[in-house]
């Protein structure tokens, strides 16, 4: 199917390397600032840092790697968080043509080992003592690696030191002979299942969704006349992160690096750097979400917050059936109401977050349309993008102008996208990858006549819209022989404050269950909240109880969403969230739901035995959700 987005925009071909952005730039306009950073990694003051001061940084560590040995073709791995120094490295090995493999700082010793040896790294940088201790206990298995560099140890001072009496007339020469389709990046998949796979993601495909969405959607980044700002704090070991520095360099974006994407520390960079665009993940929406309806209920003002949630929502899908010519727009009561909430509630929600972002992409998997509504209505519109590792990122982007929530957008220009007949998503076009490392079999498995297998579900509609409804392989198949794609019925569930985390199940079961996990901070807000009197042991009884009947509603209201078939009929409250210390959560946050059904196969098969038990017509409507004495989360 031919794609349906906006005629492709005028983009400058690709002449060389991701580097040579650094030193264009430098040369065009040498006093813009580029980058921002906070000296000591603390201080609320940034420090704003020029494309002419980038561009020497970048060429003192080049001439460091060149005196260190590294030559074109060879990969060296960078295991650290978002920060100011991914950056400058990044680009200092492109200039000499050698090839980033991102590494997550929090990967295991044999996921470290795995992705060194199958790279074949000559190098390694890494952020602290505790990094270093990881890659030296493997070194021994790693014939090839023969530098580790250490960023909190001097690193970068120390590179500079060993490059002084190599000639800047080396470092040109190397760059000028990268090419287009010189591979930049080794990104490795998360892995949610096996090993990870290395993606060969080339310098024109990590270019090209960048450059596209620059010239057709770039000038949204900030009103006219003021640089755009992006607070870059996912990571930069994922195609999402890498996509998010490279639209920064090439679109001439102010960008601050913010490691820590602890609650606390990121609000604070937030309101400190004030960006004009954000990019980040459905989680962290919803984590803002609900501490904006956390405070609001601490300051005693959370029926008013909720009255003004609701009018954003309304708002926006009136506003929205309005662009689509599908309506009038919203009528005037409703934009008085509007009015009345954006002078008391929703500039101040806006303030939270810097007080300039008035736009902002979510990425990584679906959000749900209703809280998408919901910050489209306070004056910041999300875009729900689409993209992966294979395809060096974005594949989709919202039509100026037509914008539809709830899906994430039509084909940017250059792609194309057609649906398979069991629904699969096969997309093609000039970011996708080149294949995977030392792996024939599973390139070919992807590549179909020039096609990418996605391994996602979705469908396109008459205005050729993408709406992605899940992935293909965590589809339940109940012992009834119905299939249930588990995406919806979770994102549903998180949109209640309390729920965390959510994991459908049912595999060659008679119906759908549930792992849940509890968001601790509005959990903790929730209890305080009770009041509950009596001796310790009626007040715990009565507070479980109270728990339960309050995520049963969460479930009831995922469950009105589908068919009866496809409900949640029984579900589990678990005590610990799925993280990546117990190995259940992806470096990129994504849930690894084989671990999670193989470590929690005690308690499912406890969760149906207990449905089993209960009378088919006369159970109260929370015991039909399966619970019973023994689903005790406070133990």
């Amino acid at each position: 199917m031919r794609d349906f987005a906006l005629a492709p925009p005028v983009t400058t071909p690709l002449t060389g390397g991701l580097a040579d952005t650094v030193f264009e730039t430098a040369a065009r306009t040498p006093t813009l600032p580029v980058l921002s950073r906070r000296p000591d990694g603390a201080s609320t003051d940034w420090e704003e840092v020029t494309a002419v001061e980038l561009r020497d940084e970048v060429v003192d560590l080049a001439k460091g790697f060149v005196a260190s040995g590294i030559s074109p073709g060879h990969r060296v791995a960078i295991m650290a968080r978002t920060r100011y120094e991914w950056t400058v490295l990044c680009n200092a090995l492109w200039t000499v043509g050698a090839e980033v493999v991102p590494v997550y700082p929090t990967s295991s010793r044999e996921q470290v080992e795995w992705i060194l040896r199958d790279a074949n790294c000559v190098g390694v940088v890494v952020e602290d003592e505790q990094s270093v201790m990881t890659v030296g206990s493997v070194c021994a298995a790693l014939s090839s690696l023969r530098n580790v560099w250490q960023l909190d140890a001097g690193a970068l001072e120390q590179l500079a030191q060993r490059g002084e009496l190599v000639p800047l007339t080396t470092v040109n020469s190397l760059r000028r002979i990268v090419l287009p389709d010189s591979t930049a990046v080794i990104a490795y998949t998360s892995g949610t299942s096996g090993r990870p796979l290395g993606c060969a993601l080339s310098h024109r495909s990590l270019a090209s969704p960048c450059d596209t969405l620059l010239a057709g959607w770039g000038h949204t980044a900030a009103p006219a006349g003021r640089q755009p700002s992006v607070l870059a704090f996912l990571p930069f070991s994922h195609v999402y992160g890498l996509m998010i520095q490279g639209l920064c360099l090439r679109g001439g974006i102010l960008m601050g690096h913010q490691p820590d994407i602890g609650a606390e520390a990121l609000a604070e960079s937030l309101r400190t750097f004030r960006p004009t665009y954000l990019y980040a993940v459905p989680s962290v929406f919803e984590k803002i979400y609900k501490n904006f309806l956390r405070a609001a209920q601490e300051a005693g003002r959370g029926a008013l917050f909720e009255r003004a949630a609701q009018t954003a929502r309304d708002f926006a899908a009136a506003v929205e059936r309005q662009r689509l010519g599908r309506g009038s727009g919203p009528g005037f009561d409703l934009r008085l109401q509007h009015a009345l909430f954006e002078r008391t509630v929703y500039r101040r929600l806006r303030a939270a977050l810097g007080g300039r972002v008035h736009r902002a992409t979510s990425g990584g998997s679906p959000l749900h349309r209703d809280l998408s509504l919901f910050y489209e209505g306070i004056g910041i519109y999300v875009h729900d993008g689409y993209g992966l590792t294979e395809t060096s990122g974005g594949i989709t982007m919202q039509p100026l102008g037509r914008e539809k929530t709830g899906t994430v957008g039509q084909a940017l220009p250059g792609m194309d996208i057609r649906v398979a007949d069991d629904g699969e998503i096969l997309v093609r076009g000039p970011s996708v990858f080149q294949g995977y490392v030392n792996d024939e079999a599973a390139t070919r498995a992807a590549l179909w006549g020039g096609w990418l297998a996605t391994g996602d579900l979705g469908f396109l509609d008459s205005d050729g819209y993408l709406t992605i409804t899940g992935r293909k392989k965590d589809v339940i198949i109940t012992s009834s022989g119905k299939s249930v794609a588990p995406a919806s019925l979770e994102q549903r569930l998180r949109m209640h404050p309390l729920v965390h985390q959510a994991v459908v199940v049912g595999d060659n079961r008679p119906c759908v269950g549930a792992l849940i996990t509890l968001d601790p901070d509005f959990l903790a807000h929730w209890r305080g909240n009770l009041m509950l009197h009596g001796d310790t042991q009626s007040r715990e009884a009565r507070e479980e109880n109270a728990l339960r009947e309050e995520i049963g509603r969460a479930v009831a209201a995922a469950n009105s969403t589908v068919s009866r078939s496809e409900s949640i009929r029984a579900f589990r409250i678990l005590p610990q969230p799925f993280d990546q210390t117990n190995g259940l959560l992806t470096p990129s946050m994504k849930l690894r739901r084989d671990s999670i059904v193989a470590h929690y196969a005690a308690e499912i098969e406890a969760m149906y035995q207990a449905r089993a038990r209960l009378p088919r017509q006369s159970a109260p409507p929370e015991e039909v959700l399966g619970w019973d004495d023994s689903d005790d989360v406070f133990r």
